[in-house]
């Protein structure tokens, strides 16, 4: 595993067997920290590059908005937005 700078902001893991898992980011810029895009849970208000399958499933495979190293705090920003999902499926006032 690999990190570089602030490693609460950036990390790799370079031996996952598929790691890089998108195309279209510098080996060395792909940032793994957000694996599993907290995003995903903001359905089609993620602002990712999406697709529904033919099964209905979210399919995430074109986008790699979370793992470009400068997005960190976009996506840290967002989770805000998150809370708001959670608090609302879980039957909660916001």
């Amino acid at each position: 595993m690999e990190t570089t700078g602030n490693s609460s902001h950036f990390f790799q893991n370079r031996a996952c067997e598929h790691f890089p898992c998108h195309e279209g980011i510098p080996e060395e810029d792909f940032n793994c920290l957000f694996c599993f895009c907290p995003l995903y849970t903001l359905g089609k208000r993620c602002g990712g590059n999406w697709r529904y399958t033919d099964k209905g499933t979210k399919s995430c495979r074109e986008c790699i908005f979370p793992h470009e190293r400068e997005n960190y705090d976009q996506m840290i920003s967002r989770f805000e937005e998150i809370k708001a999902v959670v608090r609302r499926s879980d039957g909660e006032k916001e």
